[in-house]
């Protein structure tokens, strides 16, 4: 009962600045995420029309080669180019989102049965409305699994941001150990997999609802 009593003291203390280290770590998830989005939906686009396999090899190895980089590296190779703060961060985040969003959204492109675009172009389609209307809506399920997992593995990554100055939930783990603080260290790791949770919960329940509407419609 103390700790708990101790605890919620603790809560009541610092509050403000606990929301304003989760408002960070959500600013810049969210950040590196639609980066993400923006920059590989094109390009698996641009890939699936590519004949030149080492092209799509090419691209696909990159991204790989940035998966593979510790975290840790990778924040510290952003030093010497970005320096330190949330630019750093978000920019090494956008490059781990990389290969998830690129390969989820290639692959659900790809699935897409020949005949069905084929189809799409005997009624009318040019190869926009083709992509817009038949394409991409097929392929949603395998992008939207994509950004799903994608939106977890950052939530989790950016809390080693603050090894850079970038704040976020990490900042009240350092500043814990830093202070040997239990609770700050306890307060930074629960919200960080409150966040990834919800997040999870949250895209799989707004996959369950669009399903539901497809089928509604078909």
């Amino acid at each position: 009962m103390e700790f708990i009593r101790n605890y919620l003291e603790f809560w009541r203390d610092r509050y403000p600045s606990i929301l304003e280290y989760a408002v960070q770590h959500l600013i810049m998830s969210a950040l590196s995420l639609v980066i993400g989005i923006l920059v590989t939906i094109p390009l698996a686009i641009l890939l699936t029309r590519l004949k030149r396999n080492f092209l799509k090899s090419l691209v696909f190895n990159i991204a790989n080669v940035f998966q593979t980089v510790p975290t840790i590296a990778m924040l510290a190779l952003m030093i010497p180019i970005l320096g330190i703060g949330m630019k750093p961060a978000v920019t090494a985040m956008f490059l781990y989102s990389l290969l998830p969003l690129l390969r989820n959204t290639y692959a659900g492109i790809q699935s897409i049965d020949s005949g069905i675009v084929d189809a799409a172009k005997g009624m009318g389609y040019n190869s926009f409305q083709s992509l817009i209307k038949v394409e991409l809506p097929l392929a949603m399920p395998y992008i939207m699994s994509g950004i799903r997992v994608t939106s977890v593995y950052i939530i989790s990554w950016v809390t080693m941001a603050a090894v850079i100055g970038a704040g976020g939930l990490g900042g009240l783990i350092i500043s814990g150990i830093g202070f040997n603080d239990k609770n700050l260290i306890f307060t930074g790791t629960l919200l960080a997999i409150v966040l990834a949770v919800a997040t999870d919960l949250l895209f799989a329940r707004f996959e369950k609802s669009r399903n539901r509407t497809r089928r509604k419609t078909i």
